[in-house]
Parts: structure tokens; sequence; C-alpha cells
């Protein structure tokens, strides 16, 4: 069944992506360019012949089908199990591993250090806020997961065969900021736990420079295997959940005031600072790259995408396996949140300032002999727990801290891989994509190292956490549109329920960042940043606008398209692309 191809595409349309099966090419050119994949298509067989659009506003040729880049070198085959319909406990163990990768961004060093401001400033109270943004992004990774199993295109992919040249450049280079400020953020986090670790003895400095190497060593495990490397970023999450879990233990928060904070949607008491830590919550949870990292990860499977059946199922094991990953990592979250919560809410820098003094501790002179409200980031964290619960405290926090901040600056590396070959069909070796992005990122947070304290380093999470708050919308978005639209998902776009819920979810966050981002801008205090800000806002928001056309127009409002529209509905087919528009 083929589906026929009209000529009188509207210059507001979203030209569609069709998808077939898993082509094999023996030899693939370093630069993905328009005339390779002219190239490459002339040697495919006649019933694989990708569709080509040409879009009034984009001069590139649009290319419809699987895309000429891999995820390492295998596919994981997924286990037959007629004995089981419904469930099978073999099919999910094949499908274990992209939730667990996914999930790392949600216990990277900013989210931890999220988690102690939050335990510190608010005690319990903000828990159903992590809670609520856990949930929000679980059906949001949802998305992304299904986009990479039904199309065999992640969402970079998508982006750049969907949207004109210039936005797709826009769009571009705003992940990419996200990516790199996630990646200081990681870098930063590792540097202070080798700081803590070693008593001093490695400078922030040095620590910045071993995270570098460390992770060049760390990319070539996945030379053994996906699976053995999807073990080893289990290993690093189970190290997590062990020393987190050993400082719960230690600490013993009360479970009933846990449970209260967690399940009753309140804040008494709570004025602006306590607001402002539940928008970081929101903030550090939901991480703009992550969209494409999971939709990249799940082509990891050995899929049939012609058949209907297998598609369904592979959708089910991954939302089961995502639902599994971000709980673990919840869990984690509460364990340094509770801690926080119980030991150090309510203090000031003078308590904490004797304690340490009592205690000998070095880093007692980190914080000053007065009554102000404690305030605390991942090191003084680490410097905290050590002076009240003894020197063991501090080490596994630091151990923690480290397993945290090499496992996501690890997955924030194959999120680049993945943006910059999607959307520029450049492939590129991951120690060229690596050492490209790492002199981006490793720049200011090396000379923060060296020529200031660790108060100015750890200062910079705010401004790298205000800097991914405003390129979510640049993933958000997106993903909704592309996995609203038939003609990309054919019967696997979303309903009418999830166009709704995705449309004011993806306002809610948003929104709730932007404020974030307005708390930080004003709080500058200079004319020139006001200036400088408005400026940025305005450019921005038109960005942001048009994206949020485009998704609207997807999601059904067909009025607010513009010229002669083409539908789309209409879904183009070849020989063997799955027909999912018919029973079968």
């Amino acid at each position: 069944m083929t589906g026929e191809k009209k000529n009188d595409s509207s210059p507001c349309e979203l030209v569609h992506v069709a998808y077939i099966k898993d082509y094999q090419l023996s030899e693939l050119p370093e630069t993905m360019t328009d005339q390779n994949y002219r190239q490459l298509d002339e040697d495919l067989p006649g019933n694989l012949q990708p569709i080509r659009h040409q879009s009034e506003e984009s001069p590139d040729p649009v290319v419809e089908g699987e895309p000429f880049t891999s995820y390492f070198d295998e596919k994981i085959p997924i286990p037959e199990d007629d004995g089981h319909t419904w469930f099978s406990f073999r099919k999910l163990w094949a499908f274990t591993g992209p939730g667990f990768l996914m999930s790392i961004a949600y216990l990277d060093p900013g989210n931890i250090e999220s988690d102690l401001q939050s335990g510190s400033v608010a005690g319990f109270k903000l828990l159903w806020v992590l809670l609520t943004a856990t949930v929000i992004g679980l059906l949001l990774q949802r998305l992304a997961a299904r986009l990479g199993v039904v199309t065999g295109l992640h969402l970079a992919e998508v982006c750049n065969r969907q949207y004109p040249k210039v936005p797709r450049i826009i769009l571009w280079l705003m992940v990419e900021l996200a990516i790199i400020g996630s990646d200081m953020q990681e870098v930063i986090g590792s540097a202070i736990a080798l700081n803590l670790l070693s008593v001093g003895r490695i400078p922030l400095w040095g620590g910045v420079l071993i995270t570098i190497i460390d992770t060049f060593f760390f990319l070539f495990l996945d030379k053994y295997g996906l699976r053995k490397l999807e073990l080893f970023f289990g290993i690093l999450i189970t190290v997590m959940a062990i020393t987190f879990g050993y400082e719960y233990v230690r600490v013993s928060p009360d479970q009933g005031q846990l449970v209260k904070g967690m399940f009753f949607p309140y804040c008494k008491g709570c004025g602006t600072p306590q607001l402002e830590q539940a928008v970081g919550i929101v903030g550090a949870v939901i991480m703009p790259h992550n969209m494409y990292l999971h939709s990249a990860l799940v082509k990891s499977r050995d899929i049939d995408r012609t058949n209907k059946k297998e598609v369904r199922e592979a959708n089910k094991y991954f939302f089961i396996e995502s639902s599994i990953a971000l709980f673990v990592s919840f869990i984690i979250n509460v364990f340094v949140v509770a801690v926080f919560a119980e030991a150090f809410y309510g203090k000031t820098n003078q308590d904490v300032f004797y304690e340490c003094l009592n205690n000998s501790s070095p880093q007692s002179n980190l914080f000053l002999n007065n009554t102000e409200p404690l305030k605390v980031d991942i090191y003084k964290g680490g410097v905290v727990l050590g002076c009240f619960f003894g020197a063991p405290a501090l080490y596994i926090w630091a151990i923690g801290i480290l397993a945290a901040g090499q496992s996501s600056t690890m997955t924030g590396t194959y999120s680049g891989q993945f943006v910059m070959e999607g959307f520029l069909n450049l492939k590129w070796s991951r120690f060229a994509r690596v050492f490209f992005t790492r002199s981006i990122a490793i720049t200011p947070t090396l000379l923060v190292a060296i020529f200031q304290d660790v108060e100015h380093l750890t200062g910079m999470n705010d401004f790298l956490n205000v800097l991914q708050s405003l390129q979510l919308p640049f993933a958000l978005i997106p993903i909704l549109t592309f996995t609203s639209l038939p003609s990309v998902m054919n019967d696997f776009a979303n309903g009418i329920g999830w166009k709704i819920a995705g449309g004011i979810f993806i306002l809610i966050v948003c929104s709730i960042n932007l404020y974030f981002v307005v708390v930080y801008v004003s709080a500058l205090g200079h004319i020139a940043f006001y200036v400088g800000a408005a400026i940025l806002s305005v450019a921005y928001l038109c960005f942001v606008a048009y994206l949020t056309w485009q998704c609207l127009v997807a999601l059904g409002l067909s009025f607010l398209d513009c010229g002669k529209t083409v539908s789309n509905h209409q879904i183009m087919l070849t020989e063997e692309q799955p027909d999912f528009s018919i029973n079968n």
C-alpha cells in the first residue's frame, strides 16, 4: 500500500517522516551531507527508496527513512516468550538499560545539590514537589521513548527532517548550550568529590583535569559490549543508592514527617526562599537534553517496526523499565532531601561553626559565626555531614557525589553525540565529540577553579540551572509536536488525552522555569544586565512562539495553519513500511 504524494505542500506544514526497516550499509562517509544521502539512497533496493520532500522554507531536501547513524555497533535481540503473552520478565530484562541510563540525569550533581538545599531550607515540606516533578518527567520521557521506538529516529534526527533550516540550526545551538551547561555541573561535582576524598590534597583545578581524563577512559568501555556498559552504569547507580542510603540510615529521619511531606501538598510557613527552592527542584529534575538522549537509547533494541505488535510491546516494556528506573532515582533523591531536612533544617551558620570547631574540622572556616540560616551546597553538605556524624559520613558522601558526576558526565557525552549527528548529519568519533564539548565546558570551569574558591565554583550551579531552564522549551515542545503527528507516529500518535495533558505539563514546567530565570536575573542588580536580558528575551520568546505555533497545529488547531494545508493525516508507505493505518 503506497500513499499518494501531494504536490501542493504548504510552507507552514511540518513535512512528515516515514520510517523503514533497518537496512545495513557497508561503509559510511565521515560527514553525512545531502550528496552522501543521495548516493546511499541509490544503493537501496527500490522498495526501500526514501521519499523526499522539498519544503518552501527549507532549501535542503528532507530525507525520509532510517538515519545512517548508529547507537554503538550492536542491537540487543528481544527473546521470544510465547508462554507469557501479556508480561515476560525475560523480555523486560532485554529491554532494561536505556531507562536507567536516562535516569542518571535525575541523579546528577545539580539534582543532588537541589535536594540538599530543599531539605535544609524547607525540611520535608517540598517532597511532594519532587514526587510531582518525577512523575511529570516520567510521562515526558515516555513520549521521547515512543518517538524513538515507533519511527526509528531519535528527536534530533526528527527535528532535522521536520523543521526548516534556520529554526533547526537555532534549535541545535540551544540544545548544545544545555548539554554544555549540564557538562559543567557534572565536572564541578566530580572535582568537589575528589577534593573532599583527598582531604584537600587534590585541588579543585586538579579534580577538573582528572575528570576530563577519566571520561575518555570510561568511553572506551562500550568497546566491551553494550550490555556491559549498561551494567557499569547500573553499578554507579547502586553506589549512589548505597552511599546516600547510608547517610539516610545514619541520620534516621522522622518517617511520619517524610510521608506527610511526600503525599500532602502543603508548605506551611513557607516564603520566597522555599518557593524559589520548589522552582529549583522542577528545573533540576527535568533536563532538556534527556529527551534527546532517551529517544536515541531505545534504538539499541532490535525491534521489527513492520510489526505493529512488536512496536506496541516495545513501548510497553520501555515504559515499565523507565518507571522502575525513575522510581529508583526518586528514592535516592528522597534519601538526600530527608538527610538534610532532619539534620540541618532550621540550623544557623553559628550552629555548624561551633560543631565543626568542636570536632576540629579543617573546614570550619567555611561557615560564618552568625545567626543567619545555614546555606549549603554539595561541598558544604559533605563538610557538615562530617562535622555532625563523623568523617565516614563525609567520605561516603563524596563517593556518592563522585559516582553521580562520573555517570552523568558520560551520559551527557552520549547526548552530545546524538544531538550533533542528528542535527548536522555529522559523523564524529566519540573522542572528537568529547574533546569539542569538553573544551567549551572545561575552560570557564577550570578558570574559576584556579583563580577562585570553592564557593564561586559551586555558585556557578545557579547560573547553569538558569541556562538549562531556558533550554527546556526546545526539547519539550518538539517532543509533543512530533508524537502528536499521525504522519510521524501513525497509529501511535498521541490521543486527545495525551495532547491535553502533555500541553498542560509543558506549560507548567516552562512557566515555572521562566519564573526561576526572572528571579535570578532580577537579583543581578545592574541595569546593563536588565537591558541585555530584555534584548535576549525578545529573540528567545519569538523562537519559542514559533515552536509553539507549530506544536498547536500538530495538536489539531488547523485554523492556525496558513496557506493551503496538506493533511497531516496522510501517511506515506512503501512495501517494507509498517501499515499501521489499517486493521491487520
